[in-house]
């Protein structure tokens, strides 16, 4: 296994009543999960909740001792599928993965869970990945919670908060027989802190019970004529149930609520963003007290129309501080207001931005405006600072951009490289791309890809452009995304409606974008899960003809070869070709610590590296254009009689030789040697180095005599 390892932070999950927790929010959250007797966990990994995953795997002996069956699912969709065992039983159960792209894969079975009802609890918990850290559409949950009427939470980013969130979310599923989605954004999955443990405890209800003792409710089936009653249930019955506990257990929070005849209502994942602002204009302290009062809505959907009522009572007007777009909670906000005849004036977005991720200075920037409209007057405290700090656009220019790219040694690039050769001779193609490392494939030095329409679709992102013509589209495809959906939506497909052009599966062991966690192809044995399946018999089994497997994606003349077969072969039908070689990080998380060993014990170990001799180099760089390793860089030219730099190898090189293919498969220039690096050499290599020494000085010596003679 490759996932990061979080085998010493797991104890932590032992802590019994009144000991204190210290860590992570992602680590917390999975102690909240144990100390709510939930019964089974499942999902997806993506970031920012990818730790999640890793926690509960590292943690599954913890999760067997109190009976809880843990599960890393297939997709999205399969872990949203699982929450069914909580519509008949009172068994707790909770699903996580990251949203909103995970949330899309899972909207019909949660759009079905939503509309049935469930009576044990059923928490979502989504990694809300929404802002400039983002990898993904910039899309909000609330839509989806809107959408099918899910409960949506988005506690304080702190400890006690975060934990207080899942616990009363299960309660609040359980009271209104709905499930409960809790956001956690970037900054709450990685916040530290600590709180006061409870006891773990075991679940009431087990899964073995309701295994013996099957129950069935047919009304909970979503089928005519139940399913037009769900949707009268949830107005007339889970709306007002929801409602009714969130007030008595007063999820939301109010802060100085009579301080000022203005105030703010924020959600509560930007709450310490707000506090922030407010501190930076001396309207609050570092523990967060307040001059201005505050509504923080720790849940964002349903609202409670009358705590909103009461907070604006008596004020002149409120700020909505709302991330993203559209303003879902302002409208909603402004029609309570408006049919409970109010006089409060409600601003948000006229102050604050309409879309993007609402940064420090972002809120900070809103308030000011906010405040000065209302006449009120604010002395940061660190005015010199704000004042004297640098404009964003006067930094612009000094910073240069750093889009992401392949890692050092990584097995997709020269596949990517092949592609750009081989456009070279036959034209380029249309590429269809998809989710994952080799999506990088699309920026410089590659500029390669034309779409990506999601994980695992990358074939299905090219099924239009099947027709008659002397090109074939290409298709690219991660061995995380042929697992999660690409083995039917892609391959299948391909398969059923006679498709001519060609998938890359890319098998590098590992769904390596999301941390490197095993999926079944993956050659390392996992105690915990199935591996070691042939993505070749699989592709195979759904009737692809076509099929060849490079086992060295490093081998770009071979690599190069088999595209151009594929390419131009008369052969009808689909094309698949595995390109195989291990994640080049997991690799070396693996390995570096083992020759670290092995050095410190005194054995030998060889590592290889590259290098460019600066006297062949003449300073083309074509093997920078067409690799993009960062570490090959270039270097003054120490020949004072030629001007332009060579290129050189930095020692971050990991020796996996693509740049010195390439120059062999471009035809571009012998630069490139390979070199041996021994640590604790034996008496031989020493032997052996005194010996080539010795022969590099004669022949320098004679090459030396010759150009004296030539030179006299």
């Amino acid at each position: 296994m490759a996932e990061r390892s979080f085998v010493e932070e797991v104890k932590k999950l032992r802590l019994k009543e009144g000991e204190v927790f210290s860590g992570e929010g992602i680590l917390a959250v999975t102690k909240a999960l144990l100390e709510s007797g939930v019964s089974y966990v499942a999902g997806y990994q993506g970031a920012p909740i990818s730790h999640l995953m890793d926690v509960l795997a590292d943690a599954n002996d913890i999760l067997q001792e109190h009976g809880i069956r843990f599960e890393n699912s297939a997709s999205e969709a399969t872990a949203a599928a699982t929450l069914a065992a909580s519509v008949n039983y009172p068994v707790r159960g909770a699903i996580t993965f990251k949203s909103t792209v995970g949330t899309n894969v899972a909207s019909d079975a949660l759009a079905n869970l939503a509309s049935g009802g469930v009576k044990g609890g059923a928490l979502i918990i989504v990694g809300e990945d929404y802002g400039e850290g983002s990898s993904i559409m910039q899309e909000r949950s609330h839509a989806f919670a809107m959408k099918s009427q899910i409960w949506l939470l988005d506690p304080r980013p702190n400890l006690p908060s975060m934990v207080n969130a899942v616990k009363m979310g299960f309660e609040l599923s359980e009271a209104s027989s709905t499930p409960v989605m809790l956001e956690l954004r970037i900054r709450a999955c990685h916040v530290h802190g600590f709180f006061t443990a409870k006891d773990n405890q075991r679940a009431k209800f087990t899964l073995r019970e309701a295994m013996e003792s099957p129950q069935r409710d047919v009304s909970r089936i979503v089928l005519p004529p139940a399913s037009y009653l769900h949707e009268q249930e949830k107005i007339k019955d889970r709306w007002p149930q929801a409602v009714k506990f969130i007030q008595d257990k007063g999820l939301n929070e109010f802060f100085s609520e009579e301080a000022d005849d203005i105030g703010i209502i924020v959600q509560g994942g930007l709450y310490n963003t707000l506090v922030r602002a407010l501190e930076r204009l001396g309207l609050a302290d570092i523990y967060g007290q307040t001059k201005i009062p505050l509504y923080v809505m720790n849940v964002t959907y349903p609202l409670v129309d009358a705590e909103i009522v009461r907070f604006c009572k008596g004020k002149k007007a409120v700020l909505m501080v709302e991330e993203g777009q559209p303003n879902f909670i302002e409208q909603n906000l402004s029609m309570i207001l408006r049919q409970s005849k109010s006089s409060t004036v409600l601003h948000g977005k006229d102050f604050l931005p309409m879309a993007g991720e609402y940064t420090n200075t972002v809120v900070f920037n809103g308030l000011q405006s906010f405040l000065s409209s209302q006449e009120k007057n604010c002395v940061p405290f660190n005015a010199d600072q704000v004042d004297d700090a640098l404009p964003s656009s006067a930094i612009v220019p000094l910073v240069h951009a750093r889009p992401p790219g392949f890692c050092t040694g990584c097995p997709e690039r020269p596949i990517f490289t092949a592609m750009k050769l081989l456009g070279r001779e036959i034209g380029e193609h249309h590429i269809s791309a998809d989710i994952g490392c080799h999506l990088f494939s699309i920026l410089p030095p590659f500029n390669l890809g034309n779409t990506t329409m999601g994980y695992g679709l990358g074939a299905a992102g090219s099924a239009a452009l099947n027709v008659a013509s002397n090109k074939r589209a290409i298709s690219i495809m991660g061995d995380g995304g042929f697992w999660h959906n690409g083995l039917t939506s892609g391959i299948a497909n391909a398969v059923f409606n006679k498709s001519d052009n060609l998938t890359v599966v890319v098998d590098n062991s590992y769904t390596s974008a999301t941390g490197g966690q095993d999926v079944l192809s993956s050659k390392a044995l996992n105690t915990n899960r199935s591996t070691g399946h042939q993505i070749e018999k699989a592709v195979k089994g759904v009737g692809v003809q076509w099929v060849r497997t490079v086992h060295r994606t490093y081998d770009i003349a071979t690599m190069k070869q088999l595209l151009k077969d594929a390419l131009t072969t008369k052969e009808r039908g689909p094309k698949v070709l595995i390109a195989q070689s291990e994640c080049m990080l997991n690799k070396q998380r693996r390995e570096k610590p083992l020759i670290k060993s092995a050095v410190k014990r005194g054995e030998r170990v060889v590592r290889e590296k590259f290098g460019v001799d600066h006297d062949t180099c003449t300073g083309d760089h074509s093997c920078i254009r067409i690799s993009g390793c960062p570490s090959l860089s270039i270097k003054e030219n120490p020949d004072p009689l030629r001007l332009e730099p060579v290129a050189t190898v930095l020692d971050s090189c990991v020796g996996c030789g693509v740049c010195g293919e390439a120059s062999h498969a471009a035809v571009l220039c012998p630069s490139f040697y390979k070199a041996q690096i021994i640590s604790n050499p034996s008496r031989l290599d020493r032997w052996m180095n005194t010996l080539r020494r010795w022969i590099i000085e004669k022949l320098q010596e004679k090459m030396i005599k010759r150009q004296m003679v030539y030179h006299f």
